[in-house]
């Protein structure tokens, strides 16, 4: 079987938001499109409690963009984003929400950021979607969203990880680039580990997607 995840395509990483990925609601035309071509359809949220610790606001005296030491593991500093029930964390309006089966939170701890839908930062808690794959008999996952250089990039990261066939749809994806060539740096480790870089040309005329 063959998934689809849909990387955090909230309100709080478009144009207008309060992190917003340049190009970010670009994506949604191509996240339409897409969908049919999948047996399984599941979406991630940010879905952070107020005062997390990766926000720029906990730490006075630094800026967005520093990177700290937070509980054993570098964090970048981010601005207040995609806190829980505000209308930053909801999803972008103008998404076909009919075909998601699932949506997997992450984010929820406030002590350890979560770019990943499979697991926080710290590879100290599971959101669950690895096994609900699992469960299903999934064996392909596709990925699209944002960011590329984060988010995106450790979804497939750990995806692969876990044993699964792993493409990400490159042209339905937009990044941060916080630092200028961090998009390609995230696209050569996912090749590295043998991630599959695909366009949404080639899953609607090749079938790549299934179903």
């Amino acid at each position: 079987m063959r998934a689809l995840i849909l990387v955090d395509l909230q309100n709080d990483f478009v144009e207008g938001g309060a992190l917003p990925v340049p190009g970010g609601r670009e994506v949604i035309g191509p996240t339409n499109r897409l969908q049919p071509q999948f047996d399984l359809v599941v979406a991630t949220q940010d879905w952070h409690p107020p005062g997390h610790e990766s926000f720029v606001t906990q730490h006075p005296g630094h800026a967005v963009g520093d990177v700290i030491d937070l509980n054993g593991l570098p964090q970048v500093l981010w601005p207040v984003h995609c806190v829980q029930d505000t209308p930053g964390a909801d999803f972008v309006r103008g998404l076909d929400r009919a075909r998601w089966d699932a949506v997997f939170q992450k984010g929820t701890d406030p002590s350890v950021d979560s770019y990943s839908g499979f697991f926080d930062n710290g590879r100290r808690r599971a959101t669950g979607l690895g096994e609900y794959f699992a469960g299903r008999g999934v064996t392909d996952v596709y990925i699209l969203g944002l960011a590329t250089d984060y988010c995106v990039k450790f979804t497939a990261l750990d995806a692969r990880g876990l044993g699964f066939r792993t493409h990400v749809i490159a042209d339905a994806c937009r990044g941060v680039d916080l630092e200028p060539g961090d998009v390609d740096a995230a696209l050569v480790a996912m090749r590295g580990v043998g991630v599959m870089l695909v366009t949404e040309a080639d899953v609607l005329a090749k079938g790549e997607g299934g179903a």
